[in-house]
């Protein structure tokens, strides 16, 4: 009875912590601008299931694809082991499903350990890609401290968490085999009978190893899930909603701004009288909460896994610019927003901005906005409109944009044209052919 209130308590705690922790991101999501993704919802539907559940686009490298589809398999499948773990927790029962289910129990129970089997085996070898292999696509000015760190706990976790599991039921299948105690005789177990020959003989010992893994496995778990919002782990979640609100319109369609197109519209006629909300409009992005809140959300939906970066050419090429960098500064400068917002209220400035502070002009003009970083991503993030709207921001409010863009700004304003001679000599190539 002791230990269903310890283990009620912790569940109730890992809960609520995760509710507080989910919705401060929604909260820093939410400060961005509004924008509509409402249209379409068949396709949305259908690039939600085709992109998030069936991850089409991961097949483009198929080593990690197969991989990651295992750990992906494994931990929507293996959650459902998780059910009855909680339930015998709470009410003190062993094996919960193992009646109902009948024969059906013991398959469950042996899929579960292959998948268990093949999520421990990924890992390892994903844990050694980036630590033995050093891929390059791994490293990078953003990939240092805490970002290469994070994948490194997150895979050792797995491993350690797959590891309890099967161990776990090793020691439970000598005991069934044992009859010992409420270990009553029910499902099938393919891998643990094997670790099974090299645990302890004795009833007590086996009690003991199947009682401390299963509660480092589910404890592991809820602190896990508690991880997530720290960590670029939490796409496990955001990947779904980030592909229904995809932008469906061809890649590389530049937005008009309202204000701008009533500024034109008022000069071709006179009579125009644009609508105002009282807000002072912004060209473009300065800050984080400029962008969109489907920004800030691809924002905390990265993966950081690089195949963005991998794919530009200002960045194969020695350029400054970095597509992850990009998303990785924002997901960081929204946060801190947010922070300081707990701590000094919605009205807090810190004289800090995403532009500057956090991303540099010499990565915004590295970009070539090729859209091969938005065609690369996994999860349909686009890191191409951040940029694209910071170079906004840089030329229409401060008009700062290099001198090669100002001559040609220049030349089309006076000449119609980004050459430097006028519309009326445009042909004259023509004359000597």
């Amino acid at each position: 009875m002791i230990g269903q209130i310890i283990f009620i308590i912790i569940l109730a705690a890992a809960i609520y912590l995760f509710s507080k922790n989910v919705a401060k991101v929604r909260r820093n999501i939410l400060l961005g601008k509004d924008t509509d993704r409402s249209d379409q919802p068949a396709l949305r539907w259908k690039t939600m299931a085709k992109i998030a559940l069936g991850q089409t686009k991961m097949t483009k490298r198929p080593v990690a694809a197969v991989m990651h589809f295992f750990i992906y398999v494994g931990f929507i499948i293996i959650n459902l082991e998780v059910m009855e773990i909680m339930i015998d927790g709470i009410f003190g029962s062993h094996r919960i499903f193992s009646k109902p289910l009948g024969s059906l129990y013991g398959l469950l129970i042996g899929g579960f350990e292959v998948l268990a089997l093949l999520v421990l085996t990924s890992c390892v070898v994903f844990l050694c890609r980036r630590n033995v292999l050093h891929l390059k696509r791994f490293s990078g000015v953003e990939m240092k401290s805490w970002p290469k760190s994070d994948a490194n706990y997150i895979l050792i976790t797995e491993i350690l968490l797959m590891t309890a599991f099967l161990t776990m039921n090793g020691a439970d299948y000598k005991l069934q085999a044992m009859h010992f105690g409420h270990y009553v005789t029910a499902g099938s177990f393919p891998i643990s009978s094997l670790i099974a020959p090299i645990l302890p003989g004795s009833t007590g010992a086996l009690e003991g190893i199947e009682r401390g893994c299963w509660w480092f496995h589910i404890i592991g778990i809820l602190a896990f899930l508690n991880y997530l919002p720290y960590s670029k782990h939490f796409h496990i979640l955001l990947a779904f909603p980030n592909t229904y609100y995809s932008n469906l319109n061809p890649k590389g369609k530049f937005t008009n701004m309202a204000s701008v197109t009533n500024e034109v519209k008022a000069m071709l006629d006179p009579s125009f009288v644009p609508e105002t909300t009282g807000e002072v409009a912004r060209f473009g992005v300065k800050d984080a909460t400029d962008l969109t809140w489907k920004n800030l959300m691809e924002a905390y939906t990265c993966t950081e896994c690089g195949r963005c970066t991998s794919v530009c050419p200002a960045n194969i090429t020695g350029k400054l610019l970095s597509p992850r960098k990009i998303m990785m500064d924002t997901r960081d400068r929204i946060t801190e927003i947010g922070n300081n917002i707990d701590k000094h209220g919605k009205d807090h400035v810190d004289d800090k901005t995403l532009l500057d502070n956090y991303i540099t002009r010499e990565e915004l003009w590295a970009c070539t906005s090729c859209n091969a970083c938005v065609e690369a991503c996994p999860v349909n993030i686009n890191p191409l409109e951040i940029i694209t709207e910071m170079r906004r921001y840089v030329v229409m409010e401060e008009s700062q944009a290099p001198a090669s863009l100002n001559n040609m700004f220049g030349n089309v304003e006076n000449n119609g044209a980004p050459w430097k001679y006028s519309q009326a000599d445009r042909f004259n190539w023509a004359e000597k052919q």
